[in-house]
């Protein structure tokens, strides 16, 4: 089982994270290289927030429905190890006395043989980087030193990815806001120059007829606009200043 390549998959990854879209596309590409550098069957990265484990990537067919025996039972090496931060290895599925009913399962689904590295990711999440083989004993002579750095290097990555993702998530909030206040903001120019009155009055008029109608201040502003132009009111994109 070829690991020579593993830690510079590890480098790889700041590489992938300028690559990919989202963070579920970063684990994908986890899981894919894992299983390129180790030629098994199966690989998966799990991760759990709240004891809420989900398979979040895979490759390879085994992966997802051993991980979901291991959920449906809430045991199994992969769920120890990432809230125990514990290497779990397990020889052979046929002789293992651990994990419930599980091994069994996994034996029949063609497994003999698994590692489970802990991903620690922070204090609300945690993950495992799973390795399943046919063969018994398959991780015995690993050197899993290259695992393990990809493994380390994946927990950097996924706390990297969910700020990125969080930072998006928060630039769109921004975005939507922006364009909620620019057409108040018109409606409100409107009821200035209809009643001639103040921008505190021209709110309270916009937001006393909004609670009347029953809907959001902001798609009854869009609505007069629209009535008033026969267009849609248009925003202001949010974007680097000059």
């Amino acid at each position: 089982m070829g690991t020579d390549r593993a830690t510079d998959g590890g480098v790889q990854i700041t590489q992938w994270l300028l690559e990919v879209e989202s963070l579920e596309e970063f684990l994908q590409t986890l899981a894919e290289t894992a299983r390129d550098l180790t030629g098994v069957e199966g690989t998966g990265v799990t991760l759990e927030r709240n004891r809420r484990p989900l398979t979040v990537a895979s490759a390879g067919p085994p992966a997802p429905k051993l991980d979901e025996k291991q959920y449906d039972q809430d045991d199994g090496p992969c769920l120890r190890s990432l809230r125990n931060g514990e290497e779990i290895v397990v020889g052979d599925m046929l002789s293992e006395e651990r994990f419930g009913d599980y091994p069994a399962y996994a034996a029949a689904s063609g497994i003999r043989s698994s590692l489970s590295l802990p991903i620690a990711v922070g204090p609300d999440t945690a993950g495992a980087l799973n390795f399943y083989a046919a063969e018994p004993d398959a991780f015995k002579d690993t050197d899993v030193t290259g695992l393990r750095s990809l493994a380390a290097q994946a927990a950097g990555g996924i706390a990297l990815a969910q700020r990125i993702m969080d930072a998006r998530d928060l630039a769109e909030q921004m975005q939507t806001a922006m364009r909620s206040r620019s057409v108040i903001d018109q409606a409100m120019g409107v009821i200035m120059g209809q009643r001639r009155c103040t921008a505190d009055e021209a709110f309270r008029i916009l937001r006393s007829a909004s609670q009347h109608r029953n809907i959001k201040i902001r798609d009854l502003c869009t609505e007069l606009i629209t009535n008033l132009t026969g267009e849609s009111p248009t925003a202001p994109e949010l974007g680097p200043r000059p």
